[in-house]
């Protein structure tokens, strides 16, 4: 599966209008807006529950919407799964049968993804009998994903899944979510408000705001990326690396990276290795140095060129730096004045410090 969507649709709702144009090619591609950017009227679009009034919607070369030929494929003819902010499981059936339930909308000439690979893959094998009533919020969005799975969808649609969910079920869904997204094969669409979840779970980002898809593309490189706003100038901006485990230092409690920016130290990560990970690194914990610096804390020096300054949000002091450190892309937020202070431009060699204990491994 090529997991290839074309999506260029247009459409009115009342005073607020939809335009969205982007094709994406990854594993799980995030629609990412704040509230009342149109993410869930283009999800409700591309599930057939909305005709808008043009567009084209492709999943894998099939045709689901050509208005101007005329085609529109019925939401139940569409092979789309869905799940929604709250589990919606029938209360007076048990999770084995929730799930079962899934099945009924398979294509007869295809049964579906086994029940055995989903249950492994959600860890659910030990709810069968429960009803819902019974499950935590994080177990009830784990038996809705393979309640989804089992119709055998070409798209899984994901409409801010842990938006009702503690800090602690989210933490616990979101390793299910990986595998989901790495197992399957199933292209999956993923609506969130939430930077870190983009940062962990996307392969590729559409930008969202007042209805329009701003940007689209690779979410390592929109992410770090100072003149895109709706992201840059988020709190929880920064930046993602694609890495390898190179080696631990349990004495240290520290295990090193291998990234196309260098060498990076963080705190232990559990995983083998060669293992391969992201890690996110917030543009408020990168300082920039215009020399190497010697009797530091920090563990993590990355040596770089300045590629770009974003311009100073109105009324704030911030501005966001973004530097290319040997092809991988990094984003620091400083002060307007620091760096005026530091003359910085483009093309300006410089080194970007970074603590280890900042460094969010995933």
């Amino acid at each position: 599966m090529t997991n290839a969507i074309e999506i260029a649709v247009s459409h009115q709702l009342g005073a607020f209008r939809l335009a969205a144009d982007f094709t994406s090619d990854g594993r799980l591609t995030a629609l990412f807006g704040r509230s009342g950017s149109g993410k869930t009227s283009l999800v409700n679009i591309i599930a057939g529950l909305t005709r808008p009034e043009r567009g084209r919607i492709a999943i894998d070369g099939q045709v689901l919407l050509d208005s101007e030929r005329g085609i529109f494929v019925p939401k139940h003819r569409r092979r789309i799964g869905y799940v929604f902010q709250e589990a919606r499981l029938f209360p007076h059936l048990t999770v084995r049968q929730n799930l079962l339930y899934g099945q009924w909308f398979a294509p007869k000439a295809d049964v579906g993804s086994n029940i055995g690979d989903v249950l492994d893959l959600l860890g659910i094998g030990h709810l069968l009998q429960r009803h819902p009533g019974r499950l935590s919020g994080g177990e009830k969005q784990r038996v809705a994903i393979g309640r989804a799975l089992l119709a055998k969808p070409r798209l899984l649609l994901m409409d801010e899944p842990l938006a009702s969910l503690d800090e602690a079920r989210k933490a616990e869904i979101l390793p299910y979510i990986e595998r989901l997204r790495d197992a399957f094969g199933i292209p999956i669409v993923y609506v969130s408000h939430s930077v870190a979840e983009v940062a962990r779970l996307a392969s590729n980002l559409v930008l969202l705001d007042q209805g329009r898809a701003i940007a689209s593309g690779s979410t390592i490189d929109l992410m770090s990326r100072p003149d895109v706003p709706i992201l840059s100038a988020a709190p929880e901006a920064g930046s993602v690396l694609d890495a390898r485990i190179l080696r631990h230092e349990p004495e240290h409690g520290l295990s090193i990276l291998e990234t196309q920016a260098g060498q990076v130290q963080v705190p232990h990560r559990a995983q083998a290795l060669g293992s391969r990970l992201r890690v996110r690194i917030l543009a408020s914990d990168v300082l920039i140095s215009l020399k190497p610096l010697d009797g530091i804390s920090a563990l993590n020096v990355l040596s770089g060129t300045i590629a770009e300054i974003g311009a100073r949000r109105s009324g704030g002091s911030a501005l966001e730096i973004g530097i290319d450190c040997n092809g991988a892309s990094l984003l620091a937020r400083l002060t307007s004045k620091s760096a005026e202070h530091l003359r910085l431009a483009p093309g300006n060699r410089v080194y970007a410090v970074i603590k280890s204990v900042s460094i969010d491994g995933q």
